[in-house]
């Protein structure tokens, strides 16, 4: 529903407060002219755009769980989550309430409760703000951000991945794989997997650490882990008895020659690194909002960092470059190249806006590991 709508099932005390908020001259005993006044003032761009630009980093990174959900309803212990989760420093953890930016969002007619039985103990965004809100946001980002000219030269992997999945699954069909006690696959196979894939990579080396990304990241290069890691939720193989083994779907597949979907490795993507990746959702949609042409990297970086949550000894920057830029790549979503005066610069694929643009999921469809 659109704000309109939400204003007519709204009671005439949340009505006040909103008036408030926004310094509404109008008789504050008359459901209609509340309505009446409210729109009138909320639809104003200068007014709504203050309004925004006067948001905190925590109260813009909580926003940001809210614009790109195909899901409409919240409950307020998810809303608190939502926000304590968005306090990243310890100064904000300590100076704020979670209830309190809930409240700041329901008197600026940002939140409403439901108006049916069922739904009266859940909060939602107005349809017509949340595009409000990416139109706002969008001016402001692109207004920070540095775009350029072509590239000389650029690399893009179209759906490379999904051919590579198919050449790992070939492998395993053709050759005894044999395992570690920790079902690794022995260095000497590994090399030769990766020495047939479309894109290139290097066995990892010794490393401080590697975790959170997939099952097996700390012993595969990261786009090789995700292809892995995709066969293995698919239950396309399996680790039994020392030796990686397809099953009887991946048999099929491979026999068939079948590869998987775009959206599929994508939608997985999102599901495996969004538990260490807060917002990567977000994330990935602002990316494909703001890099139509092509733009540097560094000021994307500039724009996004912000948004993103360290990681244990990972940075918001290095999670930005390695856990999405370089994924999103690899995904075929993104190009990236060199440019004489810019330095790095990307652009998102045809393939990518279409991708990004035709699938979300919720918040809570995640991938959970075991370290």
């Amino acid at each position: 529903m659109n704000l309109a709508d939400m204003l007519s099932y709204a009671d005439i005390h949340d009505l006040n407060r909103i008036a408030d908020t926004y310094a509404c001259e109008c008789n504050m005993h008359s459901k209609n002219e509340l309505i009446q006044s409210i729109l009138t003032t909320v639809s104003r761009r200068d007014i709504f755009e203050e309004r925004v630009d006067a948001l905190t980093m925590e109260d813009l990174r909580f926003l940001n769980t809210l614009l790109f959900e195909e899901r409409g309803l919240f409950s307020l212990e998810e809303l608190v989550a939502r926000v304590q989760q968005a306090k990243f420093l310890k100064e904000e953890k300590e100076n704020s309430n979670p209830r309190d930016t809930i409240s700041k969002f329901k008197k600026h007619g940002w939140l409403f409760h439901g108006y049916s039985q069922q739904t009266k103990y859940l909060f939602q965004v107005p349809n017509d703000l949340k595009r409000r809100f990416g139109d706002v946001l969008t001016r402001n980002y692109k207004s920070r951000l540095i775009y350029t000219n072509d590239p000389a030269v650029y690399r893009e992997e179209h759906t490379l991945m999904a051919d590579d999945v198919l050449q790992l699954m070939r492998y395993i069909r053709d050759h005894e794989v044999l395992l570690t006690h920790e079902d690794v696959m022995y260095k000497r196979q590994l090399s030769q997997i990766l020495g047939g894939m479309a894109v290139k990579e290097e066995l990892v080396g010794k490393t401080a650490w590697r975790f959170g990304y997939g099952r097996k990241f700390k012993e595969y290069p990261n786009r090789f882990s995700l292809i892995y890691d995709y066969c293995f939720f698919q239950e396309l193989l399996q680790e039994r008895g020392g030796l990686l083994h397809l099953t009887e779907k991946g048999a099929e597949m491979t026999d068939a020659g079948i590869k998987p979907g775009q959206d599929e490795l994508y939608r997985f993507w999102l599901r495996l690194y969004k538990g260490p990746v807060y917002n990567l959702q977000s994330i990935v949609q602002w990316t494909a909002r703001l890099a139509g042409t092509w733009v540097t990297t560094a000021s994307l970086a500039e724009v996004l960092c912000p948004l993103i949550r360290p990681f244990y000894y990972d940075t918001p920057e290095s999670i930005f470059e390695q856990r999405i830029i370089a994924m999103m790549m690899h995904l075929g979503l993104l190009a990236v190249g060199e440019e004489e005066h810019a330095g790095a610069v990307v652009r998102i694929t045809p393939l990518g806006g279409k991708t990004i643009a035709g699938n979300m999921i919720a918040e809570e469809d995640k991938i959970e590991l075991k370290e």
